[in-house]
């Protein structure tokens, strides 16, 4: 049986040097996310179906689930994780009565989505995830929203290159009520995900559709909304709107990122609404600015109140936001991030065997760095000096060993740094 070298499809493989890619993009986010005092966690591939149905939405909660059988071929009522909001819920409900206020944490995994494929996200993807529960007020939406601008800065990118936008559910509830006069909750959830999808319907779809669930709706109100591009804005549109108590809390947010030195890196976006059913506060979406990446990188926001499924009868107030492993790396391709990473030489070490005989003391000279916290690849077959110089150069390794039978004899070795071309004799 002849089987196919490719990966299952949607999926991806990581050689050596795009997994060195990858790699360099975790250990940034959780660099950053460790200087925050964020600490790192890990949970099942699989969860219960139920989690995601109730609070995921139709898409997510639905029709993108892969779920599992047992033995006999039945469903088994678990499914691959699509996401992770819902699960960490659980895990935080668990340990929430003696657990220290607010906890900080935050996890480096891989995902899986039935969903269709689309240039920066396989069905498989990873993503960073990071949390903060146990706090309700204004702090910990800052904190978050310094957090996700400290992760694209520490990329170093260039300026304008990427765009947060924020809005608030509160704010479009607030918008909803006292302006469209819509004040039923299942319509309001309605039409808050008509509202996300409409960048992707034409006017006449998306005012027959809204139409359908409140004929009164005047959709000329719901297109200023989402058309404002900043706070002053949406004063200026509905006054009415500028004077209740969630637009001031929002409006406190942009002020304070202002403040931190982030206003050249944010704006408010009326047609940001993230439609997951669990959002009920702040919500933002990181954008590439690049003309030939115009695109989403990551999003998060305000999930208070989750914690209930689980049968947590304190009200557990919870913020979040999860990059893309696919769309950073696309960000870092398109603004020319990424050519400095693949091209540098990293503290390694190449040990060529150039006679077998020399195989044993090699083994115990790559012992004796190895020790000493260097990275040392022992060449398992011979080979010559010309040849081992060019396969180390091409590798990007930073030192070449050299041990012939002369060195042997001398009980030493000899240490290249082929970047400033300096040997070192090293005594065995």
């Amino acid at each position: 049986m002849q089987l196919p070298n490719t990966p299952p499809k949607w999926t991806a493989d990581w050689f050596p040097e795009e997994y060195k890619v990858r790699k360099y993009i975790f250990d940034t986010w959780r660099k950053v996310c460790l200087s925050y005092g964020f600490e790192e966690y890990l949970w099942p591939l699989v969860e219960s179906v139920d989690i995601w149905k109730v609070k995921s939405g139709e898409d997510v909660g639905g029709s993108e689930l892969t779920q599992i059988t047992n033995r006999d071929g039945k469903l088994d009522g678990l499914a691959i994780r699509p996401e992770m909001t819902p699960t960490v819920t659980r895990m935080i409900s668990r340990i929430w009565k003696e657990t220290d206020k607010p906890v900080k944490w935050f996890s480096i995994a891989n995902y899986y989505r039935n969903e269709k494929p689309q240039k920066g996200r396989n069905r498989e993807f990873w993503q960073l995830n990071a949390d903060i529960f146990g706090e309700e007020s204004y702090t910990a939406d800052i904190e978050t929203l310094s957090l996700a601008l400290e992760l694209m800065r520490a990329f170093n990118p260039p300026k304008w290159s990427y765009t947060l936008k924020l809005n608030h559910r509160a704010l479009i509830q607030t918008f909803l009520s006292e302006v469209l006069g819509v004040t039923e909750v299942e319509k309001q959830k309605h039409v808050i995900r008509l509202m996300d999808k409409y960048e992707k319907l034409s006017i006449s779809e998306f005012e027959l559709k809204l139409h359908q669930i409140d004929p009164e709706c005047d959709v000329s109100l719901i297109q200023r909304f989402m058309q404002a591009k900043s706070i002053e804005d949406l004063s200026r549109d509905f006054i009415s709107l500028a004077v209740h108590v969630s637009f001031q809390n929002f409006k406190y947010i942009i002020s304070s990122l202002r403040e931190l030195g982030y206003t050249d890196e944010i704006e408010f976006s009326g047609s940001l609404i993230r439609g997951f059913d669990y959002y009920d506060g702040m919500i933002f979406e990181m954008f590439d600015t690049h003309v030939g990446n115009p695109r989403a990188l990551f999003w998060g926001g305000r999930y208070n109140g989750l914690a209930n499924i689980f049968w947590v009868k304190e009200w557990i107030p919870a913020v979040w936001f999860a990059p893309w492993d696919e769309t950073m790396k696309l960000f870092l391709e398109w603004h020319g991030l990424l050519e400095a990473i693949k091209n540098a030489h990293t503290e390694k070490y190449y040990f060529p065997l150039f006679s077998n005989n020399l195989f044993w003391e090699s083994q115990k000279i790559s012992q004796v760095l190895r020790l000493e916290g260097k990275r040392v690849n022992l060449w398992l077959a011979e080979k010559k000096l010309p040849k081992a110089l060019k396969y180390a150069l091409k590798n990007n390794y930073s030192h070449i060993v050299i041990f012939w039978e002369e060195e042997q004899k001398k009980w030493e070795f000899i240490v290249k740094d082929l970047r400033s071309g300096e040997e070192k004799k090293i005594a065995l």
